[in-house]
């Protein structure tokens, strides 16, 4: 049986062509996906099985991208360790009883993980082919944590960032315990069927590269070796001395936004990205430019073309599966 070509590329195998897939493609720029929300809140579609698939595999059916990665929020892993979450539209993940004291970390349970997430990913490896891999997807210890501190997304992360500064003990603690469920939640993710597991870290660009070595850094180590198949590190706004500390962290793939050029990743890691998805709304000749730009950034070297965030919602999704034909239809050397 042939094994992904995103596994191939994730081992810096040589491959025929770009392996080519979207974070956030599976969702809001889908109207099947906005179809499903007139019908069923967002939890709800993420934690039935079946529904939760669908959702997945819309992307693959659609764009007939290399992988399918599951629909899952940032918060799933923590919903079961005694912490409310609301998904509030057009403000994000939104916390009942914020993290401010030992206590409170003390209360949060570490827990089986989501059956429910678990037979998504089989029933997607069972109905996906072979050379496409399924994606299992963790949000990082920092970025959750920041929203279990802050209560709701943040821009500038002062309350997560005074914790870590006045009550280290406390934060260490928090990282500890939410190492300790994402690590049991990913290991789970691979035994149901997953390929490849990405790490996302979407806030740790508010992070210094000495804070990120000093806070996060253990924690996020300790998950991307928790899993025997390749693994993908993507933070969003990393600076190339944090890109550095990330690329330390862990992961045999180090993904990087738009604001970062292909060759900041070292050579001795396959690297993902990094098209601006903003980019997507524009005319396709600019689109098709800036997409060969890219790919020609990763020629030579195991490169995943990518966006260098999630699809923006407004995004077109002709454009993504134009976009996929072009990635697709070059042929390396």
């Amino acid at each position: 049986m042939a094994e992904p070509l995103l596994v191939r590329v994730a081992r810096r195998e040589p491959v025929e062509r770009t392996p080519v897939w979207f974070m956030r493609q599976a969702g809001r720029s889908l109207p099947e996906y906005r179809a499903l929300r007139e019908r069923y809140a967002f939890f709800e579609l993420a934690g039935t099985p079946e529904l939760c698939a669908e959702v997945t595999l819309q992307p693959v059916r659609r764009h007939h991208v290399d992988a399918a990665v599951v629909f899952a929020d940032i918060t799933t892993p923590v919903l079961g360790m005694g912490i409310g979450v609301e998904l509030v539209e057009g403000v994000g993940p939104v916390v009942d009883r914020p993290i401010e004291h030992m206590a409170d970390v003390e209360r949060l349970s570490v827990t089986e993980p989501d059956e429910n997430v678990l037979e998504a990913i089989r029933i997607v490896r069972r109905e996906l082919e072979p050379d496409r891999a399924v994606i299992g997807f963790c949000g990082a210890p920092f970025t959750v944590a920041g929203y279990l501190v802050e209560g709701k997304p943040s821009r500038d992360f002062a309350r997560t960032k005074a914790l870590m500064y006045r009550e280290p003990a406390v934060w260490h603690a928090l990282m500890e315990r939410l190492a300790d469920q994402f690590v049991r939640y990913v290991a789970a993710q691979v035994e149901a069927g997953a390929d490849v597991i990405q790490l996302f870290d979407s806030w740790v660009g508010a992070l210094s590269a000495a804070d990120y070595a000093e806070y996060v850094e253990p924690y996020s180590a300790r998950i991307l070796a928790a899993v025997d198949v390749p693994t993908i590190h993507f933070g969003t706004g990393a600076t190339e001395p944090l890109l550095e500390a990330l690329v330390r962290a862990g992961g045999d793939v180090i993904g990087v936004d738009w604001r970062l050029p292909l060759a900041a990743v070292p050579e001795d890691r396959a690297v993902q990205g990094n098209l601006d998805p903003a980019v997507l709304l524009g005319p396709w000749d600019l689109v098709e430019r800036e997409a060969l730009d890219v790919l020609a950034q990763g020629e030579g070297r195991s490169h995943v073309f990518n966006l260098g965030h999630g699809v923006l919602p407004q995004t077109d999704p002709e454009v993504l599966t134009r976009l996929t034909a072009l990635v697709q239809e070059l042929v390396r050397a």
